[in-house]
């Protein structure tokens, strides 16, 4: 029975941070702002050793310390690629490393202090599902929830942002506002996955069903919609696995699943897929 609870919550917990992941990934991957996934999700790292110093290893405290670093760390970006001359790739690297750097030093310490067994913070590094409990399930199925209504509110906005920037601000609509908007949800976002997927791949999950998505889909509407459902099954599959054995890493396993989606979709998918463009070619060349 208690096998059956833990594949559930997994099962659960892996779809719908899929699902969520899947749905926000698609704005990073169509702004060209893959990295910021990463990054945010790196700079989640010090936040969890910090909150952990100061309140204990209570999960909710560590999460907030994560969310609050990541949310540090894209304002970080921001402010370097506004103030300076510093390309945004570049910005977003060096907050990534030194962010991480900082996390890991952190953690070397918490390990000295001989309580870090107990603390609980190695899952956030690689994921861990058997940690998962009906309250992580409902606290990412209602956050993601609230994060879907707020893009669906500003949807129009968004999009064009997504799509033409330099429009949106000769138009008068606040691009800077609605720039640290999305980086916000995407960093809630990351933190609600980073027990499950861990920092240092919840990146994938993020990317790689938008990825795949865009390979099938030619507008928003529908990209979102088929990443947020590929990101479900890539969560729910690794996840699922993970939970099934202790001994296997979750993150690792969720990224294998969307990267074997992503495969797929590079080779077989109508339009943009390498063997249609093979076809193409091969019919095109017998037309001639």
């Amino acid at each position: 029975m208690n096998l059956d609870y833990t594949l559930v919550m997994v099962a659960l917990g892996g779809a719908l941070l899929g699902a969520l992941s899947g749905f926000l990934g698609t704005f990073a991957v169509l702004r060209g702002q893959s990295l910021m996934g990463d990054t945010l999700s790196h700079a989640a790292l010090p936040g969890i050793a910090v909150a952990f110093l100061l309140a204990g290893r209570d999960p909710l405290i560590l999460l907030l310390g994560a969310g609050i670093a990541a949310w540090i760390g894209a304002q970080m970006v921001r402010a370097i690629t506004t103030t300076t001359r510093i390309k945004e790739d570049a910005a977003m690297g060096i907050v990534l490393a030194s962010f991480f750097a900082l996390g890991i030093a952190l953690l070397s310490y918490i390990q000295k202090r001989g309580d870090a067994s107990q603390a609980g913070l190695d899952k956030f590094i690689f994921g861990q599902a058997a940690a998962m409990t009906v309250n992580d399930v409902l606290l990412i199925g209602i956050v993601g929830a609230a994060i879907t209504l707020i893009v669906l509110m500003f949807w129009k906005e968004l999009k064009l942002i997504t799509f033409d920037p330099a429009f949106a601000a000769a138009n008068g609509y606040p691009v800077r506002w609605l720039d640290l908007l999305l980086a916000t949800l995407i960093a809630v976002g990351i933190v609600l996955g980073l027990q499950l997927a861990g920092v240092i791949l919840m990146v994938g999950l993020l990317i790689a069903p938008a990825v795949a998505a865009r390979q099938w889909v030619n507008t928003l509407g529908k990209m979102i919609t088929l990443s947020s459902l590929l990101g479900m099954v890539a969560g729910m599959v690794g996840a699922v696995l993970s939970g099934a054995d202790r001994g296997l890493p979750t993150g690792p396993l969720i990224i294998v699943a969307a990267s074997i989606l992503v495969l797929i979709s590079i080779f077989f998918a109508p339009g943009r897929g390498v063997i249609y463009g093979w076809w193409l070619r091969r019919k095109q060349h017998g037309l001639s």
